[in-house]
């Protein structure tokens, strides 16, 4: 489930997906104004920057398009249901992860590892799932089993691994060593070419 389906279903609040008949009618209408002829305004009107744009949108454009397709709120029931004490929108509108607990009540998120504290340590929540809420604010919270427990950062996390051993260098035709078979080699110059063919006929 992706966040926002995660949000809405801790407010209670049905979505209509967007492959759905009714969706797609009304973003058809809306893409055969907004698509065709608002690009056509725009270039007719001669704007060619951000600002231009947004000025037309507001004087000239909007104000047309609610005057054509806007319908009346009068006798339309409100079915927007009033903000109880129960739904805690700053929970449901941060970014959720679930974590696992480690034997020693830490947990990680973004890099980092975190200590559950002391007080808020119970039995049997090590391998169990602890709900991580990273706020708006930027506020990191943490809920176990419904209640929220206190967090302290350990550090940044980091992987050390060992150095592998490393295998004895062969330096005996190795590029990079010190081999002594070339030694002198071409301080001996060999016979002249046709010494070398000459030689070659007589032990043929």
């Amino acid at each position: 489930m992706t966040q926002m389906g995660r949000a809405l279903r801790e407010m209670g609040i049905g979505w209509i997906a967007a492959y759905s008949p009714q969706a797609k009618g009304r973003i058809e209408r809306s893409f055969e104004t907004d698509q065709d002829r608002l690009v056509k305004e725009l270039r007719l009107a001669k704007v060619t920057t951000m600002p231009a744009a947004n000025r037309f949108l507001k004087k000239e454009y909007w104000p047309e398009w609610n005057a054509r397709f806007a319908r009346s709120l009068e006798g339309v029931v409100n079915l927007h249901r009033p903000l109880t004490p129960q739904f805690d929108l700053a929970a449901a509108l941060s970014h959720v992860e679930q974590r696992v607990i480690r034997n020693d009540y830490t947990v990680s998120f973004a890099g980092r590892s975190y200590q559950i504290g002391r007080k808020d340590v119970k039995a049997g929540m090590k391998g169990q799932r602890l709900r991580i809420e990273l706020r708006l604010e930027g506020e990191l919270r943490a809920r176990y089993e419904g209640q929220y427990v206190e967090l302290g950062e350990c550090g940044v996390k980091t992987s050390v691994q060992p150095a592998l051993p490393r295998k004895p260098v062969r330096k005996d035709h190795n590029a990079g060593g010190k081999s002594s078979w070339m030694e002198g080699f071409f301080d001996r110059p060999g016979p002249e070419l046709w010494q070398a063919v000459q030689g070659a006929d007589t032990k043929i």
